[in-house]
């Protein structure tokens, strides 16, 4: 089985194994359409069963629970995913064990309903992106600053909006530049793990062929750790205000970030 993926170190793979081992003997045979049969040794699923749910070597499978050093491929993980019934955090744990970024998809699309409430009660500027950028839940202070509500659906992405919405030159003022170049490095490191990903393609394809600014600066590969900072911003309503700013992750779904602005 061809992969590119790295062998996880030891200890991933003894609790890779363990983990494995304690999903397939919590399913109930008769809950998948398979017959409980005679006696079993252990509870739940064999894994013979688990293999050809996942339509994938019984060796292979074997393996992985037994904590050798294979390196499970990003199909396989998915499959074994589904054959075993993994809910979005248990999926996610998968991944994290097997030494494979999890891929985006219609799950960092949904803000939970309780972050949604507590953006919307905060005074201050707040707002939700997914990995990608895209702003899914913003509040009435966030709005009256950065126009949200005036983007387009598709162009309702912070890295669309710095570099090619003109409104954000006059937001940043001379200080446009540098926050750019900020964003783009605390992008690039989320971007390389996410790049077979096409909404990364398309995003990026697009900047790239629309702005000769963040064409350059791509190439240059600049990485940065994300979290938290000042800025300054100039409203439109008019004046200067600086702002600190957080990042926090949401628990319920850490593929989502909510930043909140602080006027100082």
């Amino acid at each position: 089985m061809q992969t590119t993926t790295p062998t996880p170190p030891r200890h991933a793979r003894n609790e890779l194994g363990r983990f494995l081992r304690s999903r397939r003997e919590s399913i109930r045979p008769e809950a998948l359409g398979l017959p409980e049969g005679g006696r079993r040794r252990t509870p739940g699923l064999r894994r013979d069963e688990v293999a050809e749910l996942a339509d994938i070597s019984v060796d292979w499978y074997i393996r992985l629970e037994q904590g050798r050093p294979v390196r499970p491929s990003r199909q396989t993980v998915d499959a074994i995913a589904r054959a075993l019934r993994l809910d979005m955090v248990e999926t996610a744990h998968l991944y994290a064990l097997s030494g494979i970024s999890p891929p985006l998809d219609s799950t960092d699309e949904t803000v939970p309903p309780t972050v949604q409430r507590m953006t919307d009660r905060l005074t201050q500027p707040a707002y939700v992106t997914n990995k990608l950028g895209d702003v899914l839940h913003w509040n009435l202070a966030a709005d009256a600053l950065f126009g949200f509500g005036d983007f387009a659906d598709a162009d309702r992405n912070v890295f669309i909006g710095m570099f090619l919405r003109p409104a954000s030159r006059k937001l940043f003022g001379t200080g446009w530049e540098s926050e750019a170049k900020r964003m783009l490095a605390e992008f690039r490191p989320i971007h390389d793990v996410n790049a077979a990903d096409p909404r990364f393609v398309k995003l990026t394809g697009r900047l790239q062929a629309e702005s000769p600014l963040f064409a350059k600066w791509w190439g240059q590969h600049g990485i940065k750790v994300g979290g938290a900072g000042r800025k300054t911003l100039y409203p439109p309503g008019g004046g200067r205000t600086k702002y600190e700013y957080v990042a926090l992750q949401v628990i319920e779904n850490p593929a989502l970030k909510t930043i909140i602005y602080y006027a100082v």
